[in-house]
């Protein structure tokens, strides 16, 4: 008893906390925190939506052609750098951190949550191929910052990152379309133990609940769509047996490896565009065009499918993934893949998005090995991704799950065993490079 009331240094213990005002009046201001975070985000994921379908629908249909021409990237790529080029180099804040030192670092300020916002609608509408998810969490967490205004940050040191914590976290699990995920991710991401997790999980999980259900009624309130990240067809699974695990293990290392190639080229790409930020970032935003392009000559198919973040092209493989040739997956992975690196160290945006559909396109694409099947191939590869590309298994594994929907308990130990195996590749193929910048993610509301 006496251990729950004091630290083993004298410091006040968990129950100690939990019962004090300054914590009460913390999780209240957390739980009001997530309604006006929530409407933000609503309003910031519906219209990139938007953007994103007139550019690459409504437009090309305007013009006459049926789908996105094989072109389309290159001036869409091009336009997306030149509007970024001065963001990231004048406004403060300079759009966001770069995506491939992870998701997030210290606590968005208000002040930079501008440059944020133009930087992801000027990129990701136009075909960067990255997410939304990073740029929801730097707004979360200045929305909540600003919020509760000057709150006397020095009467408690943990005030500010505890509440873009939890900004971060409701902000976030709008476009994940889950509370769950969101909370499990940035409780991941912290790797705290003991008190200090426990004092964090409440916030968050409190923040995210309730804009999770602010949010849910105001969708349904006005009946915009946002585009939340969702399978809403999947193949029917069956229990993993000895050839799923058999072939699943090294599809795991291979997942890996592809998504630790990417993020290498990212940090080859943060360097360069570390001098000349600006005429750099344009020169990289054309690459990524070529990248997208490239994909659209050697298939023949829409250059949307390997742009954006592709959680439209992950919803079709996973939809019917037997109506997708080998040759145009592994193109999607290589041509995708590259674009995805490129654009992790120069534009601005998620990482996570972008890596699901890698690995769910070379998990479908080993699918007619004998003895795998697509089915456990879509689970295997989507979980391993998520693990490699965050180094969070744990987060990798619910996320996979959720989108795998009723179809996810038979899966579920293929699920997890594939997210630990490309876990550890990843790391073992980092430690192996010496490349100690692309070490563990830093999480919201962290320092880097």
């Amino acid at each position: 008893m006496a251990e729950q009331a004091a630290g083993p240094s004298g410091t006040p213990g968990i129950r100690a906390l939990l019962r004090s005002p300054g914590y009460g009046r913390l999780l209240l201001v957390s739980a009001l925190v997530g309604v006006p975070v929530s409407l933000a985000a609503f309003g910031f994921v519906g219209l990139e939506h938007e953007l994103q379908h007139w550019v690459w629908q409504s437009a090309p249909e305007a013009l006459g052609y049926g789908r996105a021409p094989w072109w389309w990237a290159l001036p869409a790529l091009a336009l997306a750098g030149l509007l970024l080029a001065p963001i990231v180099t004048r406004l403060p804040g300079r759009g966001g951190h770069t995506p491939v030192h992870g998701l997030g670092g210290p606590p968005t300020l208000p002040v930079e949550v501008p440059s944020v916002v133009l930087a992801a609608l000027a990129a990701l509408p136009l075909g960067v191929v990255l997410g939304p998810e990073a740029p929801l969490m730097a707004l979360g967490s200045g929305l909540a910052l600003l919020a509760v205004g000057r709150a006397r940050p020095t009467a408690s040191p943990l005030l500010a990152p505890m509440l873009g914590a939890a900004g971060s976290t409701a902000a976030i699990s709008t476009i994940f379309g889950s509370p769950l995920v969101a909370a499990v991710l940035m409780l991941e991401a912290a790797s705290l133990g003991g008190a200090q997790l426990t004092l964090l999980l409440l916030p968050c999980l409190l923040a995210s609940g309730v804009g999770a259900l602010v949010f849910t009624g105001f969708g349904h309130w006005t009946g915009l769509t946002i585009g939340a990240l969702s399978l809403p067809t999947v193949p029917k699974a069956s229990l993993p047996d000895a050839g799923d695990f058999l072939w699943g293990v090294p599809l795991a290392v291979a997942v890996a490896v592809v998504v630790v190639a990417g993020q290498t080229v990212g940090h080859r790409f943060a360097e360069f565009t570390a001098q000349r930020t600006g005429v750099r970032t344009v020169i990289c935003a054309v690459l990524v065009g070529l990248c997208v392009t490239g994909y659209a000559v050697a298939t023949g198919r829409s250059p949307e499918e390997a742009a954006l973040s592709g959680q439209a092209t992950l919803a079709q493989v996973a939809a019917d993934p037997r109506a997708w040739p080998v040759g145009a997956l592994l193109a999607l992975v290589v041509f995708k893949g590259l674009g995805w690196g490129v654009a992790l160290g120069s534009m601005r945006g998620g990482p996570i998005f972008p890596a699901l559909l890698l690995g769910a396109a070379l998990g479908v694409a080993a699918g007619g090995l004998p003895g795998l099947g697509v089915e456990a191939g879509l689970a295997a590869g989507m979980a391993a991704s998520g693990a490699a590309a965050t180094r969070l298994p744990v987060t990798s594994s619910v996320l996979a799950a959720l989108l795998l929907g009723d179809q996810a308990a038979d899966s579920l130990p293929l699920l997890i065993v594939s997210a630990v195996v490309a876990f550890l590749t990843a790391t073992l193929v980092h430690r192996a490079a010496g490349d100690q910048a692309q070490g563990r993610p830093a999480p919201a509301g962290t320092a880097d």
